[in-house]
């Protein structure tokens, strides 16, 4: 960073501490936008290589040709939190992301969400991702470029099929029902086992294997690398390092509308209250945080997705207002984006901000589907559920070795597309080598198989 945007940086980080933020250290890093593109692409600084982040690469790099896309900022959560500042944003501009990206550490550190996985994985995901990528290339040569990026085809196919709700560290399933306990002695049964012509002790059944899984498991990921018949340890490995890294994901997907929100509302504070920015650099940043925050789309366009941004940034500043930062900071730490807009969008604002859930019909004509409170919640929460992918488990693992998984159609409220699905197929089966089907409904509900 440049002498001025150090001092600014640091005079923020003193306010911040003074204003009651509580977080990690932040390492800030200005960096060229090929790279800034790269990062954020790619999801960290060093990761996995695959063709598919390639692919989101030139996607990003025609969004921002197109200018629907501009990158500010990216900052991974940690001990210490990394944020990357885009060498081509103005001075004024880098300073308002700093300040965001203060409010961004502080919502990570105490977020119960974020603590949580970040107990489980550890302080450091640059760390953790540069050994998953250093282990891949040793594959890769040890293996070739074609068996490692086969492996990676399935993996990262399945990368959203993960159980938020277990641990990192999964122990596998009892292979084997535990036995029945003797009944502890007591004295009727004495006396009874004393009557004459008794009968016979009961003669043990052998344990009873049991089913795998037990119950639908909708990490895929996870059951693949334990259960995979014939997959290789470094191939068991590659399973486990996506897995790791879509864990770690999670809370930044689960909490966007929160994060960005709180991440806004501080950086819009820290500035108005920085007296050691000087005018014209405060209203320069003023004018970026107006943009960042604005509720329509390019050309004041109605959008058909909300910013998280505004959308955030709007409901905290309410919740500070009528319950107090004390309040805001509960909520901070309980709750995800589910609870954040159940609890907190009510229809004041849904008016305020002309929200609605949309539908688009079979010609193409998009039109305003409902205005209901409890619909637009459930419209903006809708890509959240599962990671945005469809609820798929596995059921049944036959005898034979074929993998059996079921599309929960019923309670998914997303249809499946079938040639995707049976290209991922196609990925898995490659790596289990064993037959895969996949349980599903067509267009008219009616029961679907499709095998690889």
């Amino acid at each position: 960073m440049n002498d001025a945007l150090r001092d600014y940086v640091s005079g923020l980080e003193t306010l911040a501490r003074r204003l009651g933020l509580d977080y990690h250290p932040v390492d800030f890093e200005r960096v060229p936008s090929s790279l800034m593109t790269e990062i954020a692409v790619y999801g960290l600084p060093v990761r996995m290589p695959h063709w598919s982040f390639g692919v989101r690469y030139i996607h990003q790099l025609v969004r921002q040709a197109m200018g629907h896309s501009r990158i500010f900022e990216v900052m991974f959560p940690g001990d210490p939190c990394h944020a990357y500042l885009m060498d081509g944003n103005t001075l004024a501009e880098n300073t308002l992301v700093a300040a965001h990206v203060l409010g961004h550490a502080d919502f990570a550190r105490n977020n119960a969400l974020f603590a949580r996985f970040h107990e489980m994985a550890g302080g450091n995901i640059i760390e953790m991702a540069a050994a998953h990528a250093r282990r891949i290339d040793r594959a890769i040569e040890e293996h070739g470029l074609a068996r490692v990026e086969a492996v990676l085809d399935a993996a990262l196919a399945l990368e959203s099929h993960v159980d938020v709700t277990r641990p990192l560290h999964r122990e596998p399933y009892p292979t084997k029902a535990p036995e029945k306990k003797d009944r502890a002695p007591d004295a009727f049964r004495e006396r009874f086992d004393r009557l004459p012509a008794a009968p016979a002790p009961e003669r043990r059944a052998p344990p009873q294997r049991l089913p795998l899984p037990p119950h639908p498991e909708p990490d895929l990921l996870w059951f693949i690398a334990q259960y995979g018949p014939d997959l290789e340890q470094w191939e068991r490995d590659v399973f486990l390092a996506v897995r790791a890294e879509s864990l770690y994901f999670y809370p930044v997907f689960a909490c966007q509308i929160m994060n960005e929100g709180w991440a806004s509302y501080w950086h819009a504070r820290l500035l108005r209250e920085a007296d050691f920015l000087p005018q014209d650099l405060y209203v320069s940043a003023i004018k970026a945080h107006s943009d960042v925050v604005r509720p329509f789309a390019a050309d004041e366009q109605v959008a058909l997705a909300v910013n998280p941004y505004h959308l955030g940034f709007t409901l905290w500043e309410r919740i500070v207002e009528r319950e107090g930062l004390a309040h805001a900071r509960r909520v901070c730490r309980e709750e995800d984006d589910f609870g954040f807009i159940r609890n907190y969008l009510d229809r004041e604002i849904a008016e305020k901000l002309d929200l609605f859930a949309w539908e688009e019909k079979a010609d193409g004509e998009i039109r305003v589907k409902s205005r209901d409170l409890a619909a637009v919640r459930e419209a903006i929460l809708a890509p959240k559920y599962n990671y945005g992918a469809p609820r798929v488990a596995v059921v049944e693992l036959k005898l034979d070795g074929t993998l059996v998984l079921e599309h929960d159609a019923k309670t998914d409220g997303r249809g499946l597309d079938q040639a995707r699905a049976r290209t991922v197929l196609k990925y898995v089966q490659r790596i289990w080598r064993r037959p895969v089907r996949l349980v599903t409904v067509d267009g008219r509900g009616q029961k679907l198989e499709l095998e690889a």
